[in-house]
């Protein structure tokens, strides 16, 4: 088996992981993304599917899942937000899983809910040698979001509590990338993480 060195790589909504897991991949460094996972599972006949009696056929249009409408709707519902993952996450951390395995030397994979979902990194035995969590403060979270999603402050916020607090991710992570300040400097404290991981 290859020996690699496993980092999740998370965040909250709005904090800017998508910036740090985007730095590191034009870094030719290893990264495996759920997020495109997922897209790529909503794809598989039998998980497309399960999603269309589910929730609708309406969901998908010219063959491609509609990721807005049925975001709505999961996020409305929580019943209908397990059965969702019910239907997706196995496949997902099966493939998650794979593409960890095969991997040689340094591997980041990128979770947005990696805290929310601690059961189920257990679940289907994926394990990790360090979590780096990118954080910024939740007056910066709300005000970035609002920016970014052309929302109200109050929905900005009902988004965030949706989540576990950064604030309570940033206790359980092992590295933190503060992301308040320029993307120069959250890149630098990148590089110097990655050289701590050089010199292991």
């Amino acid at each position: 088996m290859n020996q690699n060195k496993v980092i999740g790589l998370t965040g909250s909504i709005a904090t800017g992981k998508s910036q740090v897991s985007n730095y590191l991949k034009n870094k030719d460094i290893k990264v495996i993304d759920a997020d495109l996972i997922a897209r790529d599972v909503a794809n598989y006949k039998t998980v497309k599917n399960k999603i269309k009696r589910e929730f609708g056929e309406d969901l998908y249009k010219n063959d491609k899942l509609d990721r807005k409408k049925l975001a709505e709707i999961i996020f409305a519902r929580k019943i209908h937000r397990q059965k969702l993952n019910s239907i997706m996450h196995p496949e997902i951390y099966k493939k998650i899983k794979k593409e960890s395995e095969s991997a040689d030397g340094l591997v980041f994979i990128d979770i947005p809910l990696l805290f929310e979902n601690e059961d189920l990194n257990k679940k289907y035995g994926l394990d990790f040698d360090e979590i780096w969590l990118v954080y910024v403060d939740r007056e910066t979270q709300i005000k970035r979001l609002m920016n970014r999603d052309g929302i109200s402050r109050e929905y900005a916020e009902e988004k965030i509590n949706s989540q576990i607090s950064v604030e309570e991710k940033r206790k359980k992570a092992d590295v933190i990338i503060d992301n308040s300040g320029t993307l120069e400097e959250t890149f630098a404290q990148v590089e110097e993480n990655l050289k701590n991981k050089e010199m292991c």
